[in-house]
């Protein structure tokens, strides 16, 4: 029979539906049934392609002994850590204060009813093993530590919910006088865990960093991006056939990845490529890119036009079965002289590199000169062969936050690279969040089966922002200036704490949780906060909306004197503190729409991450006056304005990018 978590829309829930386990989804009935029974509550965080959260629902949530033991002991919870961001940010700050090291999934807390936590791990085994209790024995050893210690526990919860609040940024006394010194310093930090030989950051495993590399870029540290994108690109991290990356790799060499494809990882990094061939004119970013928005669009977008979650690591129980190889396969999918080029290129003439009996696919060498054509159809013809198997499960909720950054990745390839369907797709995601999910003048956070859900966080009002303002970029639309104004205004209204400076995750009357999170460093997204102050500034010159800019320099000063001490972690602020110590440039460029579409085109070629550049037909009216640029006799104008500084406009495009290129 099913639980409770068959009416859930999340698919990590259903996947636990079926459990024995006796689970409830977060809200008031668990919670009140804890207080009643006076019983802890057992809060299991997880997400839908995590492969870990497979193995302890496999051993433990779907055996009826185990099963047995959490329903007497406990009232348990399941949480899908993608739609409750606010759970999972809360909790993992509290393992990491109570273990004493960093969290992860599945996330395995014990809670009190009001719902403090007060003993946490991650992955338990069903029995012993790894150095770790058998779960069912460690549920009796913390329900009699409840049954015995409860005043030591209420004494704990107490230093826990301290603790937390003391992770809450601090206004300084004194506004802190904001300098470039602190861009060199985050360059510096990351020069310094930057792997020469491998590209990334620091040693296995390795995340991809894109608002790292997107710093690296902006600032003149083309090495560091160029090494880690182009051996990312080369390695296993990237999907060689299908297109797209993976979350991690669980090596130092990019080689073998953790197999889950994750929907914000690749957002971010096809717009990166797209940036890195305009920086490098490397060949290999534009193929890659093509790649994985092919893959975005194949795989990743609903019929309705919002962009799924994720993909799984496991197909028929086994981590990375969809994608790894034996010679065997390979060798009946080709032709001899098709696997005679393909092998030495993808390692399958080396030794089995995954599991001592598989090939995952790589760049080993590069291919022969000549043989590309013949590399491409064997490439074609593995991916119609991997098509065939059992696909790893697809998580088709679709969440604002990650949508968002999706949206902003595509429209900037497809207008960098001249490829309108993808900017087309990501208008049609824009379009499933504006009519579905943006109800009342707010958002919701999370849709799945026409039905959406949960009031929206921080990042998704923040990346929604950021994905509109590089919409604006392909086609002037005022209705989407409009909707990014609205969407600042809710965060000004709803999150900005405008006393003490920066955004809360959680609006003003979001559920009242243990904690409410200021957060400022990037983790595999990157930080609202950032993004909120990068959009806010930028919007700020479109609309000459002084509150916007007045929020962001709040939000910086608030998080500077943190980034001065420990400068890891802050990629995505130090760019939103870049500009505002140097305001971005708006270009505006005005004139009739054949004439104005050659200027834009042209001018997508340029690498211009300080600047937001809008082509406005003369025809159209209603427009800010910050755009409202005069018709003139020429077919197009140039209208260039930096801060409060405007040049006189501009009607030779060979004159306006050479006065972009030059330093402010």
């Amino acid at each position: 029979m099913a639980n409770r978590l068959a009416s859930q829309t999340s698919p990590y829930l259903q996947q636990h539906a079926a459990n024995p386990v006796d689970w409830y989804p977060w809200g008031p009935e668990a919670l009140e049934r804890a207080r009643r029974e006076d019983k802890p509550i057992l809060l299991s965080v997880g997400y839908s392609a995590c492969h870990w959260c497979h193995v302890m629902a496999h051993e433990s949530f779907e055996d009826p002994a185990v099963a047995a033991v959490m329903n007497r002991l406990f009232v348990n919870v399941k949480v899908d850590r993608e739609e409750r961001p606010d759970l999972d940010q809360i909790y993992q700050s509290a393992h990491q204060m109570l273990a004493q090291r960093p969290g992860g999934w599945p996330l395995t807390m014990f809670l009190s009813p009001d719902g403090t936590p007060f003993f946490g791990g991650t992955y338990f085994p069903r029995a012993a093993r790894f150095g770790l209790p058998g779960f069912p024995e460690l549920c009796e050893r913390i329900a009699a530590l409840w049954r015995d210690k409860q005043p030591d526990i209420a004494r704990q919860n107490s230093e826990v919910q301290k603790a937390l609040a003391r992770t809450l940024p601090r206004r300084p006394s004194r506004r802190p006088e904001l300098s470039r010194d602190l861009l060199r310093a985050v360059l510096d930090s990351l020069r310094a865990s930057f792997d020469p030989r491998f590209g990334g950051f620091g040693a296995a495993p390795k995340f991809p960093h894109p608002t790292d590399l997107e710093l690296c870029l902006r600032k003149g540290e083309t090495d560091i991006a160029h090494t880690t994108l182009k051996r990312m690109c080369e390695g296993g991290i990237y999907d060689q056939l299908g297109g797209g990356f993976s979350r991690y790799s669980v090596d130092a060499q990019w080689m073998i990845p953790h197999f889950e494809k994750m929907l914000y990882d690749n957002g971010p990094l096809l717009s990166l490529l797209a940036d890195a061939w305009l920086v490098t004119g490397e060949r290999l970013y534009a193929r890659c890119a093509e790649e994985t928005a092919g893959w975005i669009m194949r795989e990743m977008q609903s019929p309705e036009g919002g962009y799924y979650s994720s993909l799984d690591a496991d197909s028929e129980h086994e981590e990375g079965k969809f994608y790894v190889w034996s010679r065997d396969e390979a060798q009946a999918a080709l032709t001899g002289e098709e696997y005679a080029v393909l092998s030495p290129h993808f390692g399958l003439d080396q030794p089995p590199n995954f599991e001592n009996r598989h090939w995952h696919l790589h760049v080993a060498r590069p291919v022969e000169p000549g043989k590309e054509g013949i590399l491409e159809r064997a490439k074609q013809k593995l991916f119609a062969a991997r098509a065939k198997r059992v696909r790893p499960g697809r998580d088709e909720k679709v969440l604002v936050s990650w949508n968002a950054l999706a949206i902003r990745g595509m429209a900037h390839a497809g207008r960098v690279l001249g490829r309108e369907p993808w900017i087309a797709s990501a208008r049609r995601a824009l379009e499933f969040i504006r009519s579905r999910m943006w109800r009342d003048g707010r958002l919701l956070a999370t849709s799945k089966d026409g039905h959406a859900h949960l009031a929206a966080y921080l990042d998704d009002y923040a990346y929604l922002m950021a994905a509109l303002i590089e919409l604006l970029q392909g086609e002037f639309s005022l209705q989407d200036l409009e909707f990014a104004e609205q969407l600042a205004e809710v965060l000004l209204a709803q999150f900005e704490d405008a006393e003490g400076g920066g955004f809360f995750f959680t609006a003003r009357d979001h559920e009242a949780l243990i904690h409410r999170p200021k957060p400022g460093y990037d983790n595999a997204t990157p930080s609202g906060n950032a993004v909120a102050a990068w959009g806010l500034g930028r919007l700020a010159g479109l609309t000459g909306e002084q509150r916007y800019a007045a929020a962001a320099e709040r939000t910086l000063e608030l998080f500077y004197p943190m980034m001065r001490d420990s400068p890891a972690g802050y990629g995505a602020m130090t760019i939103a503190l870049d500009e505002h110590l140097q305001p971005p440039g708006v270009l505006v460029l005005r004139g009739k729409p054949e004439p104005l579409a050659g200027w834009q085109a042209e001018l997508a070629r340029e690498f211009l991450p300080d600047t937001t550049v809008l082509a406005i037909a003369d025809s159209m009216s209603g427009l800010p006056p910050a755009l409202d640029k005069p018709a003139r006799p020429e077919p197009v104008n140039g209208w260039l304005c930096r801060g409060v500084n405007c040049l006189l406009p501009i009607s030779d495009l060979v004159d306006l990018r050479k006065t972009l290129r030059e330093k402010p």
